[in-house]
């Protein structure tokens, strides 16, 4: 269906364009150009910017949608008491289908705060596909694999055939990873297996590295060396790499990560709530890692708002580093569209509203008190800015949401399942 947005200020991704046109075709950006450049388009429907921002969709790099079972069910607790008396013996009692529904309720979050792709790690991962189909967003889904468990070369095999059948599904918006958890769930002999079928399937990985003190100190008792070496020495690196977290790092290991082109997810809130730490992100990217943003699980930040996600992922790198210019606006921007989607391997396609891009976009409401009156829309976007203020939310060129409707959706269905489905879970 050809669509235009019209009239409507946006960022193409480099530079803030005033009052252009956006013209898609088959999912795809075919042009954009200042209003009085209009050239005749035959559209099916227009969309009128005025009031609006356009921004590419936002990236979320790491998340676990199925955990929206746990949001608010054990906040305030240290974190192995969280996991280990809480969370874990909630998860256990999870079905295939309570994350099928868990999962909407996710996806329908992020498409009404602006989110257009996410990378999930979780378990039951073709019910978590079915619902990415169903929903229309954009997603990279791993398979959360822990190699202590007695059947943990049986699921590595089951997770390989579910990321070479499902990648590519959706007109290409289901990409695959593999995801060993962490160092401590997965020890070498395994993770030389999984690395093996990486290779073979050209799987990229996904995993959570260097998140806690204590995760510092057990490996160093068990292997003598910080994770990221210890991630390096096993061989992880030698394949693209997304690692969450990252938030205890010594002056070698940002080099190692540097220096391997490894990608990092930061998630400030999860880490402030669970007391983890402060990722040292603008370190980071002065040695050139490419950094984007995840909000992590809904168990452990409460919230899938990628928008608060960047405000608290800016101001806390300001205070730790004692300096207002550490991560500005539009390096934020970036970090949570362009790079967010280099990081996943999907650059070439997303995270720029560039012509021959996919037609992931956002609108921006800024007609809202609370965004009134207006200087900087980019400094708006990362300060000022809520979820709620999303108009319109478009994936692949299809309008997924707009103005409180979600059009693939029913929201009021999946809020009654998820409802039922969390009695039954805590009883």
């Amino acid at each position: 269906m050809p669509l235009k947005i019209k009239n409507v200020d946006y960022f193409d991704g480099e530079k803030l364009i005033l009052k252009g046109n956006i013209y898609i075709k088959d999912g795809i950006i075919v042009g954009l150009g200042k209003k009085e450049k209009e050239q005749p388009f035959p559209t099916d429907k227009e969309i009128d910017g005025e009031n609006c921002l356009a921004l590419p969709g936002l990236v979320n790099c790491h998340t676990h949608a199925g955990m929206v079972y746990t949001r608010g069910f054990a906040d305030d607790k240290p974190l192995m008491t969280w996991l280990e008396d809480y969370i874990w013996p909630l998860e256990a009692k999870l079905t295939p289908d309570d994350i099928y529904w868990g999962s909407l309720l996710a996806i329908a979050e992020m498409l009404a705060s602006g989110t257009t792709t996410f990378t999930d790690m979780y378990f039951a991962m073709d019910r978590v596909g079915d619902a990415v189909l169903e929903s229309g967003i954009r997603a990279v889904l791993t398979w959360g694999l822990i190699g202590v468990q007695e059947n943990a070369i049986a699921n590595l095999d089951k997770t390989v055939d579910f990321a070479t059948n499902w990648r590519g599904k959706g007109n290409g918006r289901i990409t695959t990873m593999l995801a060993p958890h962490a160092p401590y769930t997965c020890p070498p002999e395994f993770m030389e297996e999984v690395l093996e079928r990486a290779k073979r399937h050209n799987l990229p990985i996904h995993t959570h590295l260097a998140e806690t003190k204590d995760e510092i100190k057990q490996i160093e008792k068990d292997y003598g060396k910080t994770p990221i070496k210890w991630a390096l020495d096993v061989g992880i690196f030698e394949h693209r790499t997304v690692a969450a977290h990252c938030v205890h790092l010594k002056d070698e290991d940002i080099n190692i990560l540097a220096e391997n082109n490894v990608g990092v997810a930061y998630n400030p809130q999860s880490n402030m709530k669970l007391a983890s730490g402060i990722a040292p992100i603008t370190k980071l990217i002065e040695k050139g890692v490419k950094v984007g943003f995840g909000t992590d699980g809904p168990g452990s930040n409460n919230s899938l708002d990628m928008f608060a996600e960047l405000k608290m992922g800016s101001l806390l790198q300001k205070v730790a580093g004692e300096n207002s210019q550490n991560l500005p606006a539009e390096q934020v921007v970036k970090m949570s569209t362009s790079v967010g989607a280099e990081i996943l391997g999907l650059g070439s396609e997303i995270g720029n509203l560039q012509k021959g891009k996919k037609a992931d976009i956002i609108l921006l409401n800024l007609d809202k008190p609370h965004l009134t009156p207006l200087f900087d829309p980019l400094a708006h976007v990362v300060y000022s800015c809520r979820g709620s203020d999303v108009q319109t939310t478009i994936v692949d060129g299809k309008i997924l949401y707009d103005r409180g409707e979600f059009y693939t959706l029913d929201v009021e269905k999946i809020k009654w399942e998820v409802r039922e489905r969390t009695r039954h879970l805590t009883k």
